[in-house]
């Protein structure tokens, strides 16, 4: 039977799977609340990879993901995570960030730094161990590298969040977004050089010069058109960057979230760019997520992966808070409020995926560490609703009852 199925409908049988599996789990299962749609697709994803799917049922994993499907999904992938990271970039605010530098800046170094610390004494704990490690990482890249996954807030994921809690475009949705937006610029800068290759340094100093010096003049360009040519011409400047950055050995999405950051979101309606933002992720992110889960592993033992990744999701949800804490009491907030910041701002998914798929793709972690990572961000966003909606609802009741 299999000989009579082409590739092309082995692909199409897939692209099946990877868009109704996690959309009837969702709808039926009525996880909006604790899982919204994009979780749910990357927990499918881990379902569907080799740690789960390709145990049970080895035969059909194999049938359906054979190597000639994988690498087509693959491109699909690619191309989905670079318009994703180029749309993250293009949504930072950091005109907003600048006005209000004092205040973003001590949050945002506090929000971060304080779970990167937490997160590198874990993968520190990790080395003594074998099969955490990638097999091209020194030691100092593989705990900056899990450090920094513990730290990173996945800032479109908390958009997501914000706008099902209704507070995206309320003050304290607006100052959440200036933390976040400078904790991405932070954490793009630490991967760039976590993944600095000093046998081309040359060529990636070069990359950075060129860069900087056509970005003026895209810039330039960009204000000179009409809107809907901007889009196209945008499309194009996010290749060039990509194909730039990969070439000089950084990494392609390090070349998209330049891209992006580089482009003002005034260029664009935000309505459309809303739109493209959410068609993205129906269309095209579901096959990123499937691509995730087929690089999950458990060679070292699932027991320890699981223990990996709780001692991780500690680490990370408890130096946030601590992190949002500390703020809090130098700033002068109140309590709650820094709770349910900091409760926001450990959101991961998206970006904190896209990061640790970096690291895998470099050989900076193994499988398995980025398994245990997969989890910790999983578990972190899934946390975040149910705990901050509660604490919402009683701090807009004490602000009616005090009205």
């Amino acid at each position: 039977m299999h000989a009579t199925i082409s590739t092309t409908e082995i692909f199409l049988i897939a692209m099946g799977i990877i868009l109704s599996v996690p959309y009837l789990i969702w709808r039926v299962g009525r996880t909006d609340y604790f899982a919204p749609l994009v979780v749910v697709q990357i927990i499918a994803g881990i379902l569907l990879g080799p740690g789960i799917l390709g145990k049970v049922f080895p035969d059909y994993y194999a049938f359906v993901f054979n190597p000639q499907v994988v690498q087509s999904l693959n491109g699909i992938a690619w191309w989905a995570v670079m318009l994703f990271v180029c749309i993250a970039g293009i949504e930072l605010n950091l005109k907003q960030v600048w006005e209000h530098r004092v205040e973003s800046g001590i949050t945002a170094g506090l929000a971060l730094g304080t779970p990167l610390a937490f997160g590198s004494a874990v993968a520190i704990a990790l080395l003594a161990f074998p099969g955490w490690i990638g097999a091209k990482a020194l030691d100092w890249q593989f705990v900056l590298g899990v450090g920094m996954a513990c730290a990173v807030t996945a800032l479109p994921i908390l958009i997501l969040l914000m706008e099902k809690l209704e507070i995206l475009r309320q003050p304290i949705g607006q100052r959440i977004l200036r933390y976040a937006s400078l904790d991405d610029v932070a954490i793009w800068g630490v991967l760039a050089v976590i993944l600095m290759d000093w046998a081309r340094v040359g060529k990636q100093a070069g990359f950075l010069i060129v860069f900087a010096l056509v970005t003026l003049a895209y810039r330039r360009l960009m204000r000179s058109l009409e809107e809907r040519d901007r889009w196209y011409v945008a499309l194009v400047w996010l290749v060039a960057c990509a194909w730039g950055a990969d070439w000089s050995g950084l990494h392609f999405m390090v070349g998209a979230f330049l891209a992006g950051a580089v482009m003002d979101a005034d260029w664009f309606d935000q309505e459309a760019m809303d739109s493209f933002r959410r068609y993205v992720l129906l269309a095209f992110m579901p096959v990123f997520f499937l691509s995730t889960g087929l690089r999950t592993q458990w060679g070292v033992g699932g027991a320890a992966v699981f223990l990996a990744a709780g001692m991780l999701l500690v680490a990370s949800v408890g130096g946030k808070l601590l992190g949002i804490r500390i703020a809090g009491k130098i700033l002068g907030w109140p309590r709650a409020e820094a709770s349910i910041i900091g409760w926001l701002l450990q959101t991961k998914a998206l970006i904190m995926i896209i990061f640790v798929n970096i690291l895998l793709d470099k050989q900076l972690i193994t499988n398995e560490t980025f398994t245990a990572l997969l989890l910790m961000a999983i578990a972190s966003t899934m946390l975040t609703v149910p705990i901050v909606a509660p604490r919402l609802a009683r701090a807009r009741e004490l602000v009616f009852k005090s009205a």
